[in-house]
């Protein structure tokens, strides 16, 4: 208890003599703030730059895509092995472009210009995030620019024709296809139609001359091999599976197309800013470790009688360790504090200066609590660490030297 109540008397001490030499204080506090506050303000471009251009990637799924070029003999099981990676967040066989194609009919019965290309989906579609999947074979997903031209929404339907020439006579397949939801055009371009996969293996058995029970098809051939997939839709689990998904799949001998150029932009400034930040971190460290040791080294020095006078009437080492590190942490929270307040000013000009042109919830300068606690953290611990010199000086003094000094 009563190396207890020494601690505390110390602290009180300590925080007295600071408020008794204000002025100086003053100059400590305004030192930390002058260092801290660009690096704060550096910390938030960097923060604010980045995640933007990293959420503004990751807001487009078609980011993720690794997108096959050319056509292929896939079999079912190469699909399974691709699944098993994991960098891949999702993967779906698909026909021949030829083969996955709809001509749509609009509301007075005549023919889209352009054929709708299908597209594969199921439960997880990146590109279908929110939107209904759908639950019967004739159910699919358009576009926006395809439900502009036949005039639908969601619930709607329109008639859409397969055909194949068979025998020498030409066929027709129509289908009734009840629209689940509308794709934003970004995502689905200007003909797509996501079905499900037995639609689209069903059109694709169909143009090759089979029987498709599932059609109502019964001429053709009745049986055929397990089909031969000519793509895929393949998407990796975030960035950095990018890279090493496309690079797999060229290694099978397959030629893929990615957004890697847009992906290693942002790497490219994330790591010019981070050297940057972490060279001007490391140099302000060190000053404002070298200057507030130096500053409590002086404060001990000029103090010498009075903290001898406390090691006199029976003030612990500890406690007399702890007087500078008290008034380091002081430096320390107050410097910090009076930071961060001006980088949110400064951080709010910037933000009003650059918001023309830019989203509006966009931010180039911000910082989030956890960068405010872990920038508290650092500075006391830098403190406490420049406080070590002076703290043991101060234990060094002899109780004798008050006596000496009447």
């Amino acid at each position: 208890m009563r190396m207890r109540t020494a601690l505390r008397q110390s602290m009180r001490l300590a925080l007295a003599d600071a408020g008794h030499e204000w002025r100086l204080s003053l100059c400590l506090v305004a030192g930390l703030m002058a260092v801290l506050s660009p690096l704060l303000v550096l910390f938030g471009l960097k923060f604010g730059i980045v995640s933007e251009m990293t959420e503004k990637l990751l807001a487009n799924p078609l980011t993720l895509e690794v997108r096959l070029v050319g056509s292929y003999a896939l079999r079912p099981d190469w699909f399974d092995h691709v699944r098993q990676r994991s960098e891949v967040a999702f993967v779906l066989p698909r026909t021949r472009s030829l083969a996955a194609t709809l001509d749509a009919m609009d509301g007075s019965g005549r023919a889209l210009p352009t054929p709708l290309a299908m597209h594969p989906t199921q439960a997880g579609d990146p590109l279908l995030k929110g939107l209904a999947q759908p639950a019967d074979m004739m159910d699919v997903l358009i576009g926006q620019p395809v439900a502009e031209q036949l005039r639908l929404s969601v619930g709607g339907q329109f008639r859409a024709v397969l055909s194949r020439r068979l025998n020498g006579r030409q066929e027709a397949k129509w289908l009734t296809l009840r629209v689940v939801g509308v794709v934003p055009e970004a995502l689905a371009g200007q003909n797509a139609v996501f079905v499900r996969m037995d639609l689209l293996i069903a059109a694709e058995r169909y143009r090759s001359g089979f029987s498709v029970p599932l059609l109502g098809v019964e001429d053709g051939t009745p049986d055929g091999e397990l089909p031969l997939f000519a793509s895929a839709r393949i998407f990796a689990r975030d960035l950095d599976g990018v890279g090493p998904l496309a690079a797999w799949l060229r290694e099978q001998g397959l030629e893929v197309q990615t957004e890697m150029a847009q992906i290693e932009l942002v790497r490219a400034v994330d790591r010019s800013l981070t050297v940057l930040f972490e060279v001007l971190v490391a140099i302000a460290a060190a000053g404002f470790l070298v200057s507030l040791a130096a500053s409590l080294w002086a404060s001990v020095e000029r103090k010498r009688r009075d903290l001898a006078l406390m090691r006199l009437i029976g003030f612990p080492r500890g406690a007399i360790f702890l007087f500078p590190a008290t008034q380091a942490a002081l430096v320390a929270i107050l410097g910090t504090s009076i930071a961060l307040l001006f980088f949110l000013t400064v951080a709010a000009l910037l933000n009003r200066v650059f918001a023309e042109g830019l989203p509006a919830d966009m931010l180039v300068c911000r910082l989030m609590p956890i960068h405010a606690v872990l920038t508290y953290a650092g500075t006391l611990c830098l403190a406490l660490s420049a406080s070590i010199i002076g703290g043991y000086r101060a234990i060094q003094i002899d109780p004798a030297d008050s006596l000496r000094d009447l």
